[in-house]
């Protein structure tokens, strides 16, 4: 099977899954894209004759799972496509919040919507402590973890780095927010990314083209923004043709030229979609990921 072969059967199989209703969905904002769905944490069965999953008993609070999605950040692809996903983190004891966003724009097939994407999951991800813990009994309000996929990778990696945003940006945190990324096949450097054409253009195509992309890039390139202090894991399949890993180790080795460590993983014999797909083992490695930098001291 060559590359292009693969990538299509891996992509059918991670969007063969059945759309997962949320325990409950709010509000950060009066746009109807600036909305979350929320998954309570669940217990995984004892057995093969147990009954499926259900809504976890009064325990220790369960830590929050924030989910960016990925789809070049056009309008076409919505958080509807990772709900399986943030079920089967949910089913693994994790509360998850699936953010959905503004994307695309005026023109057909425009990636990301300037300023409107990341004002979005800028306000989505300081209302969201709050938000869930409201909806759902079950979040503690401690440590969260944010995870994304793709162009939602690239969204993780910047929210964790607000914190090192150039002074009077309207995104900037004083410190940082988050206890750990988990990014998933990102779009990790807007630079290389261009270079490489990732997903025709969409990384020129959020910045504003070519005459805004240096000026914008500054406040919204992961690999501009190092080092966050912020632990961060990176998880890629090598066969990658939609984002090549050369992105994610770009952004690694300007990770480690400003002193941060990134770890690394790559996944033997998968390509951009297993990650997000509950039938994939990449997708259990990528929970195994999550709930190692949940329990790191």
């Amino acid at each position: 099977m060559n590359a292009d072969a693969r990538d299509a059967a891996e992509q059918a199989s991670a969007f063969s899954h059945p759309h997962v209703e949320p325990d409950a969905t709010v509000s950060y904002g009066p746009h109807p894209d600036q909305i979350v769905d929320l998954y309570a944490p669940r217990d995984r069965p004892t057995g093969g004759t147990s009954p499926a999953p259900g809504p976890r008993e009064a325990a220790a609070p369960a830590p929050l799972v924030v989910v960016l999605h990925g789809g070049a950040w056009r309008a076409a692809y919505d958080r509807l496509h990772v709900s399986p996903f943030a079920s089967f983190l949910a089913r693994r004891g994790l509360a998850v919040a699936s953010v959905e966003y503004r994307r695309g724009g005026a023109a057909p097939g425009a990636a990301g919507r300037w300023p409107e994407t990341f004002d979005d999951v800028a306000a989505a991800l300081d209302a969201l402590p709050a938000l869930a813990a409201s909806a759902l009994p079950e979040v503690g309000k401690g440590r969260v973890v944010l995870t994304g996929h793709s162009a939602g990778g690239h969204l993780a990696l910047w929210a964790s780095a607000r914190h090192m945003l150039p002074p009077g940006s309207p995104w900037r945190l004083p410190g940082p927010s988050v206890a750990g990324v988990v990014a998933l096949a990102p779009v990790a450097d807007l630079v290389r990314a261009r270079e490489l054409s990732v997903c025709s253009d969409a990384a020129l195509q959020l910045l504003g083209g070519p005459d805004r992309f240096e000026e914008r890039r500054l406040a919204t390139d992961p690999a501009t923004l190092l080092p966050t202090g912020v632990p961060t894991t990176i998880v890629h399949g090598r066969e990658d043709v939609v984002v090549p890993v050369e992105v994610a180790t770009s952004y690694a080795r300007s990770a480690a030229a400003a002193g941060q460590a990134v770890r690394l993983t790559l996944v033997e014999d998968a390509g951009h979609f297993p990650l997000i797909d509950p039938a994939a083992h990449a997708c259990a490695l990528v929970a195994e990921e999550i709930t190692r930098l949940l329990t790191c001291p």
